[in-house]
């Protein structure tokens, strides 16, 4: 199907809105009252590092596309489309994910036999120059972040947990401290079972704090706007995230803090607030419906703890070219069907995670650009409050949102079923709050379905969705 196509499915509205659902009033009111903490209540109270995010992130990451063998003309090539296209729409973030320091890649995993690393006297990985040529004569990421920044737009990296084996198995010194070497910090358990570069900080022993804090000093020299530490939420590792938080405010730059990969710990939710921009709530999301659909049971449990500033995060947006040297699957365009990539930008704009594009920007076809510049979904995106899931079952997943200086609200629901399961779906404006007349818009599509009496009623093809804006 080619774009026009897309683009026309995304306008239809099917008719004959035959209703075979019809949920009582009443049991919307009772299904609204399940989640009656405001999603938008700063859970953790206010910190001077929730105001660097006062709206969920926006940029492009590395890895989807590129896994651990991003070069820096890749980066700039994205950073360019970026401040074309996206910056206009709230996108600003470039973030160059794993192994940055790691000169012999291995495009479809990663080369733990014979690793070259690139590290300082004091223990601190450095961009690997044969991928990153700017970083040549010791500057780092430096010209790079100078590059991004003059685009408008902001710059990050991507680090594991804890400090270099390197460093432990030299003996280097930690920066800022009278002696202590990187051997008198560590601990081999706890170790990352998936990637081997870092062993664990032991956040009692001395030193350990000088560490963090001399790597996160060098990435605010170099102008780091964004950090994703990865290894740290799964398991959740609470000492590490407070030398880390400590390290960040420490520099005097507000640097966002992004922890992973999930499941974050529920138990953790007031914790992670207190201390991060943002975490995640699963584990890798790919193009396949299933990963969306797992996500689809785990998102809104988190919904209570959605404050300001402090982020649950969806994963990145694995839409558009991807895979071109990734961890999974050959280079492809994404294998989500047109429906089911409106399902995913659906949930992650209602649920206001963060947004990070995983694919090839450059490569972009005109479906997905729409999909990321639609100015009423983005409208939503970050302005709307009070996440509120009202059915979430085997058929369907219906969630409400508001916009908080308005009567605005908003309604996703999306049709869970397979193939030769349409959904024929009624829900009574009174189990929103809502008076008996709304006009309703579809976002989306941005057509307006005028005033509506008592209730909405739609048609869902399987694994499709559908996103309104009802005003009084």
């Amino acid at each position: 199907m080619d774009d026009i196509v897309y683009l026309v499915s995304m306008n239809r509205i099917l008719p004959n809105l035959l209703v075979n659902l019809i949920l009582p009033t009443a049991f919307l009111v009772f299904m609204s009252c399940t989640n009656t903490r405001d999603s938008q209540s700063n859970t953790s109270g206010t910190a001077p590092f929730q105001s660097w995010a006062p709206t969920p992130p926006m940029g492009w990451n590395s890895w989807d596309c590129y896994g651990p063998t991003v070069r820096e003309d890749e980066v700039k090539a994205n950073a360019d489309y970026m401040a074309e296209h996206l910056a206009p729409s709230g996108w600003e973030y470039i973030v160059v994910d794993i192994r940055w320091f790691v000169e012999n890649t291995r495009a479809g995993g990663y080369n733990q036999t014979d690793p070259r690393y690139v590290i300082d006297p004091y223990g601190r990985y450095l961009p690997a120059e044969n991928r990153f040529p700017s970083a040549a004569n010791d500057q780092g990421f430096k010209p790079l972040a100078d590059y991004i920044h003059a685009k408008g737009l902001k710059f990050g990296i991507h680090i594991m947990r804890g400090v270099p084996k390197m460093a432990v198995e030299r003996k280097l010194p930690i920066k800022g401290t009278a002696g202590i070497t990187a051997d008198q910090i560590f601990s081999p358990d706890g170790q990352c079972e998936w990637l081997q570069d870092n062993y664990t900080i032991v956040s009692t022993q001395p030193g350990a704090q000088e560490y963090y804090n001399s790597i996160f000093d060098l990435y605010a020299e170099w102008g780091v706007d964004f950090v994703k530490v990865d290894d740290i939420a799964r398991p959740y590792h609470e000492e590490e995230i407070e030398l880390i938080r400590h390290a960040i405010d420490q520099t005097g730059r507000p640097i966002v803090l992004s922890l992973s990969p999930g499941a974050t710990p529920l138990d953790k939710a007031e914790h992670v607030a207190a201390h991060a921009n943002m975490w995640r709530m699963v584990d890798d999301v790919w193009d396949t419906w299933p990963h969306l659909r797992h996500l689809m049971d785990v998102a809104p449990t988190w919904y209570p703890y959605i404050s300001t500033g402090a982020w649950p995060d969806c994963d990145m947006i694995p839409l558009g070219r991807i895979s071109i040297r990734g961890e999974r699957g050959p280079d492809r365009r994404s294998r989500l069907t047109p429906d089911e990539q409106i399902s995913l930008m659906t949930l992650f704009t209602i649920s206001k995670s963060p947004l990070f594009f995983g694919g090839d920007l450059p490569s972009n076809d005109s479906l997905t650009l729409t999909l990321m510049t639609n100015p009423a979904v983005l409208e939503m995106h970050r302005a709307a409050g009070q996440v509120k899931t009202i059915i979430r079952d085997d058929r369907q997943l219906v969630i409400t949102a508001r916009h908080p200086t308005d009567r605005t609200a908003y309604l996703a629901i999306f049709n869970l079923l397979d193939a030769g399961s349409e959904l024929n779906i009624s829900i009574p404006f009174s189990g929103l709050n809502l008076p008996d007349s709304c006009r309703v818009t579809e976002l989306w599509s941005n057509l307006e379905l005028g005033y509506l009496q008592d209730s909405i009623q739609t048609r869902l093809l399987p694994h499709a969705s559908k996103l309104f804006r009802l005003t009084r």
